[in-house]
């Protein structure tokens, strides 16, 4: 098995050490390690992190390939630093059967850029009538332990109540898309003043705290785990915080386009902003990074939705919504969150490597950076500013809000158990 020695790499942000990969293992942390025969990595001060973990990323195979594959969609992520990634259940077909997540998580395994644990549907076909076969999932090849309808919400309290019911049953966990249909019929973005502005239908706050306030307390009531996806507003930031010092069991996530973005760049009529949850306003995004710097959400998750160039190449209104986001998350965190000094990169690796891994139960990932554990491994080169450049993107779409920005931060390489994924910014 080869070796690896990682020289002089600041550890979580920490002093310069260096690190050894033996295999798929890390063997040794330490200062003046010199074992024989191990290729040499000049980290130079830069940040390694555990791998990263995407609790929500959409890779569109089977059904769209003209948007992502899981190659492609893989590709990026371990562009991004990332070893594992949750890929979302809006495929076509509808990831909503044991023979379909099986497919997803074959192919993640056959690429081997990074783990991909696919997310199975609650409800079949995403039509939010009848529960997907749960259990026939999470027995599957595949594992199954986190289900959502993202792209559309369990609008149905019966519904979401015997979901959060049967998952409780082997620890899996129910990840909501917090957005009530009939309040967002025609929203196109955050209703507001711009909204009125701009004369575009607005999709209000409201829409999305009523589900989150309903669903905590349906967690609450049957004893099981519920996790927000793409959390966006202020408002939503209190009833977490209120549902946790009750002690329900209830995470959430950030995109880190809601960490960075606001209602303001609508008025560019640029459809690359149109995203659902929409941008928000910016009293949201300081709530945002203040509950993210203090727990009260637990995680950043891309959120990454690629789409073909004709679906955002076009009108407003016409436009899909969703950005991809895989190969910047690390560099917007580190902008808004650590640059702000309101997390240091031990915090950076807690909320895209340790708690999405726990919360999606991902074995190996999100461990720490020490002896004994999976060489799953990020360097990132921290002084770096640069400007995003979407035609180099290793993901099959461009549909960047990022495109000719300057952002800092570059990872440089990436390991999966051991093995190179992104070596001097080039995927092996």
């Amino acid at each position: 098995m080869s070796k690896i020695l990682i020289r002089g790499a600041k550890v979580l942000g920490g002093e310069p050490q260096d690190v050894l990969i033996d295999g798929e293992t890390i063997a040794e942390v330490g200062r003046g390690l010199k074992p024989e025969g191990a290729e040499v990595v000049e980290a130079d001060g830069k940040v390694l992190l555990p791998g990263l973990v995407d609790l929500h990323t959409h890779l569109r195979e089977p059904g769209r390939e003209d948007s992502e594959t899981v190659l492609t969609g893989t590709r990026a992520a371990a562009s991004g630093g990332y070893t594992a990634v949750f890929a979302m259940a809006n495929t076509f077909p509808v990831a909503d059967t044991a023979g379909v997540v099986e497919q997803v998580w074959r192919l993640g395994r056959e690429h081997g850029y990074c783990d991909v644990q696919p997310i199975g549907a609650v409800t079949v076909g995403l039509e939010g009538r009848k529960l997907a076969e749960l259990g026939a999932m999470h027995e599957s090849a595949a594992g199954v332990t986190v289900f959502s309808d993202d792209g559309k919400c369990v609008d149905d309290a019966v519904i979401m109540r015997r979901a959060l019911e049967y998952v409780k049953a082997f620890g899996g966990v129910v990840a909501q898309h917090a957005q009530e249909p009939r309040l967002t019929e025609g929203a196109q973005m955050n209703e507001g003043v711009v909204s009125a502005e701009l004369g575009l239908g607005g999709w209000p706050a409201v829409a999305e705290e009523s589900i989150i306030a309903r669903d905590v307390l349906l967690a609450e009531h049957v004893g099981s785990r519920v996790h927000i996806c793409h959390l966006s507003t202020a408002g939503s930031v209190e009833i977490v915080r209120w549902a946790k010092s009750r002690g329900i069991d209830v995470t959430a996530e950030v995109t880190p386009h809601h960490l960075l973005l606001t209602e303001e760049m609508v008025r560019s009529y640029n459809p690359v902003y149109k995203v659902n949850p929409p941008l928000r306003t910016d009293r949201d995004v300081l709530a945002l990074r203040e509950a993210l710097a203090d727990g009260t959400i637990d995680i950043v998750a891309t959120d990454h939705a690629p789409h073909p160039h004709e679906d955002k190449d076009c009108e407003w209104a016409a436009a899909a919504m969703g950005m991809v986001g895989l190969e910047t998350a690390l560099s917007v965190v580190q902008e808004t969150m650590v640059d702000t000094g309101l997390l240091d990169w031990a915090g950076v690796a807690d909320r895209m490597s340790a708690k999405p891994a726990a919360i999606g139960r991902a074995t190996g990932h999100g461990r720490p950076v020490s002896a004994g554990e999976p060489a799953n491994l990020t360097l990132v080169d921290t002084a770096y500013r640069g400007q995003v450049d979407p035609a180099g993107f290793a993901s099959r779409s461009r549909n960047t809000p990022y495109e000719g920005r300057e952002l800092p931060g570059r990872v440089t390489h990436t390991w999966l158990r051991g093995k190179a994924t992104l070596v001097d910014g080039k995927l092996t």
